[in-house]
C-alpha cells in the first residue's frame, strides 16, 4: 500500500495562493498526515518557450504519480474571471488517462482560491476546480462553520473552502481570520484521511 499523504496542488502568481497552501499544510501536519506540496509551470503563449523541468526555486512541479498516489487532494488557483488560472487547467486538462482509470476515484478532496477584490468571484472560482475533483470521482470536503473564524471573518473563507480576498494588499499575506480556516481545513482532510483508510492495513 502507498504512503498516506495529502496532494496539496496549487498555482500562484501574488504569493496568497501560495500561503494558503502552506497552512492547509501546517493543519494537516499538525495531525499526523504526511504532506506533499507541488505546483505547476507557468504557461507561454509562445510555442517555443519552455519552463525547465525543475524550479529554480520553491515547490516542485507535480507528476502525474503525485496524483495517482495521494491519499487527498487540496487543490488551489488563484481566480481568472471566475475561473482556475491557465497553467492550472493546463496541467489538470493532462489527466485524462488518470480519469479513464479510475485512479482519483473515492480519493478525499478540498479547494481553495484567491481573489483581488471581495465579490471577485471566489465561489465560482472554487465550484470550477471541485468540479474537476467530482469528475475524477474524488470526495468533495468543504470548511464547514463548526470552523469559528468562518462566521466572523471580514476577508476570504468560504463554506466551499479556504479563501483570500487581496484588494489593495498585493503581498501575498494573509489574514489571521483566513489562515485558521485554511488551517482548520486541513485538519480535516488529515482526520477524514485516516478515518477512511483505517480500514487498510
Amino acid at each position: 500500500m502507498h504512503q498516506k499523504y495529502l496532494l496539496i496542488l496549487f498555482y500562484s502568481a501574488s504569493g496568497a495562493v501560495k500561503n494558503l497552501a502552506h497552512a492547509i499544510a501546517d493543519g494537516a501536519e499538525k495531525k499526523g498526515l504526511e504532506v506533499r506540496i507541488r505546483t505547476v509551470p507557468k504557461v507561454s503563449s509562445v510555442a517555443e518557450a519552455v519552463e525547465p523541468s525543475i524550479p529554480d526555486e520553491g515547490p516542485i512541479y507535480c507528476t502525474k504519480e503525485d496524483l495517482i498516489n495521494c491519499a487527498g487532494i487540496a487543490l488551489g488557483s488563484p481566480t481568472r474571471f471566475g475561473s482556475m488560472a491557465a497553467p492550472l487547467k493546463y496541467f489538470l486538462d493532462s489527466t485524462g488517462d488518470i480519469w479513464s482509470n479510475n485512479e482519483l476515484e473515492n480519493k478525499l478532496g478540498c479547494v481553495f482560491t484567491s481573489t483581488g477584490s471581495m465579490h471577485g468571484g471566489q465561489e465560482i472560482t472554487l465550484f470550477n476546480l471541485m468540479t474537476y475533483l467530482l469528475h475524477q470521482g474524488v470526495i468533495f470536503v468543504g470548511s464547514p462553520y463548526s470552523i469559528s473564524d468562518l462566521s466572523s471573518t471580514k476577508s476570504g473563507g468560504t463554506p466551499y473552502g479556504p479563501s483570500h480576498v487581496a484588494n489593495t494588499n498585493q503581498s501575498g499575506g494573509i489574514t489571521s481570520s483566513e489562515k485558521e480556516i485554511a488551517e482548520a481545513t486541513g485538519k480535516r482532510m488529515a482526520e477524514l484521511i485516516f478515518k477512511f483508510n483505517s480500514d487498510e492495513s
